[in-house]
């Protein structure tokens, strides 16, 4: 049942200044009333999901008003008796008619008309879009927005600050070189005498000096030559090679990771986000948000990390990479929130494929060329290995970077930061998945067990085993596992757990029970004794 709202005078005649002022749609029509059946010309005002109407459009006080959440607004043709007869009716007939249909019980629907067949298309379509919930879907898009706006923000701010260091660096480096210029100038002011001194040379001389610099230059030429051609077949120069292979391969995979990233949130988030919102939704925005996580949120910040990539492969040979580690590092933590609930994220995507309407959209979507015939679940996993492809590449960048390198420390520590977000996330993906199989088991059983809903139980191993009478003195005793009296063996379902170990009976619908009597085995109570095989 539909809840009742409380609104008071001040908040109606506040409304209607709003509408008055920046409605979405203002004009006159006429409206029926629902006593008289007679057409009274209003002007009607609309703002948000509230439609008002007033007596003229300079009256201050609104004549009624409609509370449009939840209704449906369609064309309608001109009433049976406006077909023939007088002038009057045949202006009548031009008019175009419109009906309001709300979706609360017991009130009439809402009939008006108007001259103009656009005018008359535009209040339907307003009236259409008059929801509060599209009105909260557009805020939620807007916030993420808003968000990734600062996030940009506060890594422009780091950026800018580097570039602040690097100018200050600079001019000292300008001050450094003007001081060098005057001191070559005093020099070459002191050589000038002797310069004069030479234009009275002997030509004879001249020549002689002319041949000696031609070979010492040619000496000089030779033996850069050589000195060239050792270090190119030099461990460094080889070491630098494969170094700046690395990151131009670091670039192509970081440029690929980009475009699945893309193709992930514009060929399936966007449109099951618009499909969530449509009259028939095939999957609720909560399953939406709980498939893609912050996949939208990751695709943009690699967006950034790739134009900066770019940006320094253009100032080849010179690959300075570790600042942009260092801006990326503080973000990537959001892969946390990812990983940690990936595997719930499948589950969620398994369970909506069972609605065919949403499993045959789902096909539609990954039809699309763009996919190359890849399925949604192939792009989910994309995320996963993003932080061990970072820790490998600058493994390997490591290995070809000299330790005099100026890079070196700084690689080192994004190196050292990445594995330990690495370790977080796998310990945090390894207590969800174990609290995941405990629950998993603890369905299967049909009695239920509370010790799996506790979280430090970790799930070691399962299996069936054979429970086996011991004879003692040639008879037929109790067995030690359990306290079951046995003629012969049994087949039982075990699970080995850090605390405790469970054993359970198949009946013959493949249920799990618990045995009534030492079904359940704490650890710290029991002895493993291992007994050899005897005739």
């Amino acid at each position: 049942m539909q809840k009742s709202v409380r609104y008071n005078e001040g908040h109606a005649l506040y409304l209607a200044l709003l509408a008055r002022k920046e409605g979405t749609k203002r004009g006159y029509l006429s409206k029926k009333t629902a006593e008289t059946n007679r057409w009274h010309e209003k002007w009607f005002a609309l703002y948000q999901n509230v439609l008002f109407y007033f007596e003229g459009e300079q009256s201050a006080r609104p004549a009624g008003m409609y509370m449009l959440e939840g209704c449906n607004c369609e064309r309608v043709p001109a009433p049976k008796g406006c077909a023939a007869g007088s002038a009057k009716d045949a202006a009548l007939d031009k008019q175009h008619y419109f009906t309001v249909l709300f979706g609360h019980e017991g009130q009439k629907p809402l009939e008006l008309r108007c001259e103009d067949e656009v005018d008359g298309d535009e209040w339907v379509e307003a009236i259409h879009q008059a929801s509060y919930s599209d009105i909260l879907i557009e805020r939620e898009v807007l916030m993420q927005k808003y968000i990734h706006l600062v996030q940009i923000v506060e890594t422009e701010k780091v950026a800018a600050n580097q570039l602040r260091h690097q100018l200050e660096d600079q001019d000292t480096e300008i001050e450094r070189l003007k001081s060098e210029i005057v001191a070559l100038n005093k020099t070459k002011e002191k050589m000038r005498p002797y310069q004069g001194n030479q234009e009275d040379e002997d030509p004879d001389i001249k020549k002689i000096k002319k041949v000696q610099s031609f070979m010492r230059g040619w000496l000089c030429r030779r033996k850069w030559k050589t000195i060239v051609q050792d270090y190119i077949c030099s461990p460094h120069a080889e070491s630098m090679r494969k170094r700046n292979q690395i990151v131009f391969n670091m670039v192509e995979a970081e440029s690929e990771y980009v475009h699945q990233l893309y193709v992930l949130v514009n060929c399936f988030l966007r449109p099951l986000r618009m499909a969530a919102s449509s009259k028939k939704p095939p999957i609720s925005h909560d399953d939406v948000s709980s498939i893609f996580l912050n996949s939208e949120t990751i695709m943009f910040l690699h967006e950034i990390f790739h134009q900066g990539l770019k940006a320094r492969i253009a100032n080849w040979p010179t690959l300075i990479l570790a600042d942009l580690f260092d801006i990326l590092l503080p973000m990537l933590n959001i892969y946390q929130e990812f990983v940690r609930n990936h595997q719930y994220s499948l589950q969620v995507l398994a369970n909506c494929k069972q609605n065919r309407d949403f499993d045959k959209l789902l096909k539609q979507y990954e039809a699309n060329p763009a996919c190359e015939g890849r399925m949604l679940e192939t792009f989910l996993t994309y995320p996963m290995f993003q932080i061990p492809r970072y820790i490998i590449t600058l493994h390997e960048l490591l290995a070809h970077t000299p330790h005099e390198h100026v890079e070196r420390k700084s690689l080192e520590f994004a190196k050292s930061k990445l594995e330990e977000l690495s370790r977080v996330m796998h310990d945090e993906v390894s207590d969800t998945e174990n609290i995941r199989k405990n629950l998993a088991i603890e369905r299967t059983i049909v009695e239920g067990c509370d010790i799996l809903l506790d979280t430090s139980q970790t799930f070691i191993r399962q299996g069936s085993l054979i429970q086996v009478p011991s004879v003692e003195r040639g008879k037929l005793s109790k067995v030690r596992l359990g306290s079951l009296s046995l003629k012969k063996e049994g087949e039982r379902q075990c699970f080995l757990f850090t605390k405790h170990f469970l054993i359970c009976t198949r009946s013959s619908g493949g249920k799990l029970h618990l045995l009534k009597t030492g079904g359940v085995l704490p650890l710290i109570e029991c002895t493993l004794v291992e007994e050899t095989e005897t005739s």
